[in-house]
């Protein structure tokens, strides 16, 4: 387990920002890929929210291998088996059951589940998850919550996901327990719906310029 939390630490290290990407059309996939990759954000996360999405992991694990493409809205036993056999270099989702963090925790790749509340990850850390989502942040205290779960459990990370964009993503970054937040700004579902790569590429330069500095 130690070993597929420090490969999550290091996904995260690549970007300030992982993709939150809804897909439409599995045609779309490797062209989205490519385009992260070229604007400096290559860890992107494909959400099971489409008949899609399964395949769209499939093409961009074959065909962009700078690409790091991680499975999203993973939430049952069944969906932990298919992403790892598409191609999936790790796996995130959107809350946590106790029997599914123990699914989770024999997956075959690396996993970074999620959680809303200081008991979740606690019971997430016990069973030796140290890198988690905070999902929805928005929602439920944002960067306050960071703060405050970082003093009892400091040796935990987090990315959070869920109502951040480009103007707030710099407060939860300067946060010692947060290395990259999750977006869907920087690829909208109507973008890569209309095939418009250039432009992802460009929303993706400007986020590493304000994020990285």
């Amino acid at each position: 387990m130690k070993t597929k939390v420090q490969t999550i630490i290091s996904y995260a290290k690549l970007g300030p920002v992982i993709p939150v990407v809804t897909i439409n059309d599995a045609s779309k996939a490797v062209p989205l890929a490519e385009a992260l990759v070229e604007g400096g954000l290559p860890v992107v996360e494909i959400t099971l929210r489409t008949g899609a999405a399964m395949e769209a992991i499939r093409q961009i694990a074959k065909a962009v291998p700078k690409a790091v493409v991680a499975a999203g809205t993973v939430i049952n036993a069944e969906q932990v088996m298919a992403v790892v056999d598409a191609g999936a270099k790790m796996i995130v989702t959107p809350g946590t059951t106790h029997r599914m963090a123990e699914v989770l925790a024999e997956a075959a790749i690396p996993v970074m589940p999620g959680c809303s509340t200081p008991s979740e990850a606690l019971e997430l850390a016990q069973l030796g998850f140290e890198a988690l989502k905070f999902f929805p942040a928005s929602v439920f205290g944002g960067t306050s919550w960071l703060k405050a779960i970082n003093g009892p459990l400091p040796h935990l990370t987090f990315c959070p996901t869920g109502g951040i964009d480009l103007n707030s993503a710099p407060d939860y970054l300067t946060l010692p327990n947060v290395p990259c937040v999750g977006g869907t700004w920087v690829a909208p579902s109507k973008m890569i719906d209309a095939g418009d790569f250039d432009g992802i590429v460009k929303l993706a330069k400007d986020a590493v310029a304000k994020l990285r500095g």
